[in-house]
């Protein structure tokens, strides 16, 4: 009996000790609130502005055409380079013109001939007014034909506007261009850089705002300009100044926003033509403003909100309007008090009403770059 016993039970307990074997252990289970990084707000001097968004555009921009018709004989520039003003360009074929001006030559010498000898003759009745009435026109004809003619034979040569940088020519040496008036060839396309603009949008209320800025500028200097500073994707500040110079007339009633423009020296040639830009527009001289690290914002539908962890350390969301970028750092305008802790590190999964384990930063925020105006 009892070996009939050991028979049934010796592999009931491998089985067991074959599955307590393969049990894997349970991984280590975090108790008690999460960690978080919070630090107290600091302060900065800055200056409430406007911070936007826009495009740079050329002061002016000019497609060259082929305005008399003929082959393309030369093109004397490297595309995309930078070309004076009046630097010939493109040349069209002139053997034509160039006697087409021959001929309207010959016929106005002619003709004044003709006029000057039927003046004579007119003084002592060997011809009719009329016959010196027709001289004159058809001296003047002359003279107009050849006028056209010079026209003409300016045009066989395409030179530059202005001072600017050229794209890449659109037609080869050897094709004939200008066979169509009514649709001129397009040679290539020059744009004016400097100076430069960047176009830009603000809703109604900003440029309200801006309005009275600039009738109290003009009031006090005698000129109503608003200073407007730029920086490029690729750049922390805004380096380049400029002044705001047109607004449109009323607001496009889809957006809610208005269009303005500012105007750049870009003497540099740094801004060319399809560049996003950031834009600071500035309303007033810097004060001490609250300061968090711009990492410590969220935003979502409602607004630019922060974190903060009470004094029982359980979250709170607070909805802030926001200042100025000071480098690593964002001014915060309300919403946010000197004695709150704010989380600046932890919050991924952290919702208000969460409790945590607060830890205190091991620095004061601080600006990594200076506030560009």
């Amino acid at each position: 009996m009892m070996a009939k016993s050991w028979r049934v039970l010796i592999p009931a307990l491998l089985i067991t000790l074959s599955w307590a074997g393969c049990k894997r252990p349970q991984a280590y289970q975090r108790t008690g609130p999460p960690p978080v990084t919070v630090a107290i707000p600091g302060r900065e001097p800055a200056a409430p502005t406007i911070d936007l968004t826009g495009t740079v555009a050329p002061f002016q921009t000019v497609d060259l055409v082929a305005r008399v018709s003929g082959f393309l004989e030369k093109i004397s520039f490297q595309d995309g380079s930078v070309v004076k003003k009046s630097a010939p360009l493109f040349e069209i074929e002139k053997d034509m013109y160039e006697q087409k001006v021959a001929l309207y030559q010959a016929q106005l010498t002619g003709a004044q001939a003709e006029y000057t000898r039927q003046l004579g003759m007119v003084k002592t009745n060997a011809t009719s007014q009329a016959n010196v009435d027709k001289a004159l026109a058809d001296r003047d004809e002359a003279a107009a034909n050849l006028a056209m003619a010079k026209i003409q034979l300016g045009y066989t040569t395409v030179s530059a506007p202005f001072d600017g940088r050229i794209g890449a020519h659109q037609v080869d040496v050897g094709n004939v261009v200008g066979t169509n008036a009514a649709a001129p060839t397009k040679l290539a396309t020059i744009d004016q850089l400097v100076p430069i603009y960047i176009n830009f949008s603000v809703s109604s209320r900003d440029a309200l705002r801006l309005r009275k800025i600039a009738e109290e500028a003009r009031v006090s200097a005698g000129q109503g300009k608003i200073e407007a500073f730029a920086g490029l994707e690729n750049e922390n500040d805004w380096p380049h100044a400029g002044t705001i110079d047109f607004a449109n007339s009323s607001v496009d009633s889809n957006t809610g926003t208005v269009q303005l423009r500012a105007i750049f020296t870009n003497e540099d040639k740094a801004l060319f033509p399809g560049l996003y830009a950031r834009i600071r527009i500035p309303l007033g001289e810097p004060t001490p403003k609250l300061v968090v690290p711009n990492t410590a914002l969220s935003n979502d539908q409602v607004g630019d909100y922060l974190l903060i962890a009470n004094a029982q350390n359980v979250v709170e969301r607070r909805d802030v309007t926001l200042g100025p970028r000071i480098g690593s750092l964002r001014a915060i305008i309300d919403g946010l008090r000197e004695s709150d802790r704010v989380i600046v590190d932890g919050q991924s999964g952290i919702r208000p009403g969460t409790t945590v384990t607060p830890q205190e930063a091991s620095t004061t925020p601080t600006p990594t770059a200076t506030q560009g105006k």
